[in-house]
């Protein structure tokens, strides 16, 4: 049976600023369901921003959990994303879960997956999703060729993933911190 799938997010940090940004586009197979779909928010009061690729109800549980989980521990990203992978990887319910959640604040950018695996690139900038490869690339290029700020690079490059992959749209959503 095919599931709710949510496409592309990317983030990027540049000159203080990190910018994380989602398509608008879910689908169901090989069918558009929704075009406008919010895959970025705000949490812990304004202080991180997260987003998430992958099946739609999985996704919202794993927003759930890690909200639950930055309140835990005084919105501290990194021990947050930490225990909730840990979580994802024991728990047997969690570890069906398919979808990543990519998650900010001010100092790191981190993609959280349900393997357990917490990554932080090297560069400031991630993306996740059918797009996210083509996003990856196209916010490399821009934030080293271009004088775009980080939110700037977050929507050209969703734009241009959007002309390449047939999961991504230019229903675009970003936050900003």
């Amino acid at each position: 049976m095919d599931t709710f799938h949510a496409t592309t997010v990317v983030s990027v940090r540049k000159d203080g600023q990190v910018a994380l940004g989602g398509d608008g586009q879910v689908t169901l197979g090989n069918t558009i369901m929704k075009q406008t779909a919010t895959k970025v928010r705000r949490l812990a009061g304004g202080r991180v921003i997260a987003g998430f690729a992958g099946s739609v109800s999985d996704a919202l549980t794993l927003f759930q959990r890690f909200e639950s989980k930055l309140s835990e521990f005084n919105n501290n990203l990194t021990r947050a994303a930490v225990e909730l992978g840990k979580e994802w990887r024991t728990d047997k319910y969690l570890r069906q879960l398919e979808a990543l959640l990519a998650v900010c604040d001010i100092e790191k950018s981190l993609v959280v997956a349900g393997s357990g695996e917490i990554i932080e690139p090297d560069d400031g900038i991630l993306a996740i999703g059918s797009g996210g490869p083509f996003a990856l690339a196209a916010a490399r290029a821009l934030t080293k060729h271009s004088n775009l700020d980080a939110e700037g690079v977050v929507r050209e490059a969703l734009t241009i993933a959007a002309g390449i992959c047939v999961y991504t749209n230019t229903q675009i959503t970003v936050e900003v911190l």
